[in-house]
């Protein structure tokens, strides 16, 4: 194994334990996609369901663009392997 790929999988680790705590604590937690257009990302809930939302710079917040239905979801996970 490379150098590279020891190092990319402690950052793998690092962010599933992270988004374990996260959502443990009830936070939602930031899924970033660089297929997504700028300013989008999803948001996972403690609850499982997930969003795409947008940021607005004015507002300093995120508004949810649709909740993503149960395959999307199921989807989503298993194509970015959480």
């Amino acid at each position: 194994m490379s150098e590279i790929e020891v190092l990319e999988n402690i950052a793998t680790k690092a962010v599933h334990r992270l988004r374990t705590e996260t959502l443990t604590s009830g936070q939602p937690f930031m899924i970033n996609v660089n297929s997504l257009p700028a300013g989008q990302c999803y948001l996972e809930f403690p609850d499982k369901t997930i969003q795409l939302v947008t940021f607005v710079q004015g507002k300093n917040d995120f508004v949810p663009v649709r909740n993503l239905r149960a395959r999307d979801r199921e989807r989503l996970r298993k194509r970015l392997g959480l």
